[in-house]
């Protein structure tokens, strides 16, 4: 474990209340950082994807590498309610502008934290972070069932990769890395933004039997129908790999994002969609990509990421 990064702790910290004792603790009092030397009791592990090379690479706006550490701090001072321990297993950055190694860094770390019985939460970073968090879970697998991907985004991301890697190609790749190694490609994008796609990647995904859903047919009316659609996408997958990218959500809700949504879905439907996915039993691995601290307003955008890593994790 010593080729990991070290943890810093010094972010973990806020407000106090002695006065209600152990009723009164926050996320700053439990989180503990992930031994890199022997095991802990299974539990949340935080993994932070510091990079936002596959965003510039996709000519948005650069500024999510920042996010990991900018969740934590909200984290931070938010009200503990879990049973389980939660540990900080530290960052995977980019900063040289090797994506390929970046991602082969963090497929190894979610694929350790997976095998000593984790259930690992990555914080990106642009939705380039989707690759290597597949390649995490589906090392620690070897090929021992079949992964449905489940994606909240205004995006399909099945750019086809042609000389780079970037936060436009990666389900795409993955899509390559299945077809590579013999094992099925099922991938549901929820949140979709016909606005925002092209005939190609409609085409794209159709002809990869992805199932996807339109913003505007995910509202909370139609949530019965939303439910039992996942209940037959889950009903096919063995292991389950979810990721949120943030700019599924609408605007006024999620401005930190490199493309704001011009409608996004509302947290009233992600919600209890998540909570579905976590009562299945089969969710291994998520993600959160694509939040931008430095295009944020008074913190609102990180409070809302912050949130859904608490939807995650109770």
């Amino acid at each position: 474990m010593d080729k990991f990064n070290p943890v810093d702790m010094s972010v973990w910290q806020g407000r106090q209340d002695p006065e209600d004792g152990e009723l009164a603790l926050r996320w700053h009092d439990k989180v503990q950082p992930w031994p890199q030397a022997g095991r802990a009791a299974p539990g949340v592990a935080l993994v932070g994807f510091a990079c936002d090379e596959g965003v510039r690479r996709n000519k948005g706006r650069v500024g999510a590498a920042g996010a990991p550490l900018a969740v934590r701090k909200l984290l931070a001072n938010s009200a503990w309610h879990l049973g389980r321990p939660v540990y900080d297993s530290g960052d995977e950055r980019c900063e040289d502008g090797d994506l390929d190694a970046a991602h082969g860094r963090l497929a190894e770390r979610v694929a350790s934290l997976l095998d000593e019985g984790h259930f690992p939460l990555v914080l990106g970073g642009g939705h380039e972070v989707a690759f290597g968090s597949w390649s995490g879970l589906n090392l620690h697998l070897a090929g021992r069932g079949r992964i449905g991907i489940i994606n909240f985004d205004a995006h399909f991301d099945l750019r086809m990769k042609l000389e780079q890697a970037s936060s436009g190609t990666p389900f795409f790749q993955i899509a390559e890395q299945c077809a590579a190694q013999g094992t099925p490609f099922t991938y549901a994008c929820l949140g979709v933004a016909e606005t925002a796609n092209t005939q190609a990647l409609f085409a794209r995904a159709e002809a990869l039997g992805v199932w996807h859903v339109l913003d505007e047919a995910m509202t909370p009316a139609e949530l019965p129908a939303l439910l039992s659609g996942l209940d037959a996408f889950i009903a096919r997958c063995d292991h389950l790999y979810l990721t949120i990218d943030l700019d599924v959500l609408p605007a006024a809700v999620m401005p930190g994002v490199s493309a704001p949504a011009a409608r996004g879905v509302e947290l009233a439907v992600i919600e209890p969609l998540i909570a579905h996915i976590r009562a299945s039993g089969k969710l291994r691995l998520a993600d959160l990509a694509e939040y931008n601290p430095s295009l944020d307003q008074d913190n609102r955008s990180a409070r809302v990421a912050a949130r859904l890593v608490h939807q995650l994790t109770k």
